[in-house]
């Protein structure tokens, strides 16, 4: 039924085709060459009309969007508003504006808008379905937008990648490296893969496995990571909320060494100052000031004669 319907309308739009020849065809044996060169006019200076209005209307249109994306980023600053959330904000209203655009540019010219729309809409069918991805990535960006995994300014592990968030659009996640590259993720698997939000809590403990020579005094090596930790100022203690002492275990016994855990909580933002000053501490101070030895692999051997 379907099928016999289209096949009535595509005769009915051929035979109105053939018959618009027809009365062209008349209008040119019935008219002389100065007036249909007086009528090619006319429909040029018409036409030519609306190319203009419609440059013109594009470009005031352009400029006013732009305007508009510019309050939208004031308003945005005027009530702090998240910059996660302004980023997808700003870039989805203006994707919006600038199809509207569009599609009042082509009617200016004389295209019926119902063609316009439904144009528009075959068009989107079609391009969703080679898009599925870019579409997909749009979702993502979405469920990114309501449970808010990260915002800007974070620093995430995602992908294989890690860097600070420095933009959150419609379909993909800009990173900013610790080496100044720029990496950017589709937001579909973004969303949908593994991602570890580094600096999300406010604290973060720092653990550096530490190796020591057998025949150490544990409980020396023990006072004196604890005694180094203390020297810092930003380690934190159990005073602090969320927080505990620096501690030391004896984790387990090595081929060659005998190995401790030392752990130490910081606020997330002194992170890796404070972690580089322990380790460069431990190091320099454990042989030197305390006399606890490193270790290096070490093979017995036995001689039998």
């Amino acid at each position: 039924m379907l099928f016999s319907l289209q096949t009535t309308g595509l005769v009915q739009d051929l035979d109105s085709l053939t018959v618009k020849e027809q009365q062209f065809a008349d209008l040119v044996r019935s008219s002389s060459p100065q007036e249909l060169w007086s009528m090619f006019l006319d429909h040029a200076i018409n036409f030519g009309v609306k190319v203009l209005l419609a440059l013109l209307l594009y470009f005031v249109g352009g400029w006013i969007i732009r305007m508009i994306i510019k309050l939208v980023k004031k308003a945005h600053k005027k009530r702090k508003t998240e910059p996660t959330l302004a980023s997808f904000v700003e870039s989805l209203v203006s994707i919006v504006l600038w199809i509207v655009l569009i599609c009042i540019t082509v009617s200016v010219l004389g295209v019926n808008s119902a063609s316009v729309a439904a144009l528009l809409a075959s068009g989107g069918v079609a391009i969703g379905l080679a898009l599925s991805g870019t579409m997909q990535n749009f979702a993502g960006g979405l469920m990114l937008l309501i449970f808010k995994p990260f915002k800007v300014g974070d620093f995430i592990e995602a992908q294989g990648f890690s860097g600070f968030v420095t933009e959150l659009n419609i379909v993909s996640t800009k990173l900013l490296t610790t080496d100044n590259r720029q990496i950017i993720l589709p937001n579909g698997t973004l969303a949908n893969g593994n991602l570890v939000n580094v600096n999300r809590m406010p604290l973060r403990r720092i653990d550096i496995p530490v190796s020591v020579a057998y025949g150490s005094d544990a409980e020396a090596v023990k006072n004196a990571l604890l005694e180094i930790a203390r020297q810092h100022e930003l380690v934190l203690d159990g005073t602090t909320a969320g927080a505990a002492d620096p501690a030391v275990l004896l984790m387990d016994l090595g081929d060659s060494s005998v190995n401790f855990a030392f752990r130490a909580w910081v606020n997330s933002a002194n992170y890796w100052p404070v972690r580089a000053w322990l380790c460069e501490n431990i190091y320099m101070q454990l042989p030197a000031k305390y006399g606890i030895q490193f270790p290096f692999p070490q093979v017995d051997v036995h001689i039998k004669q």
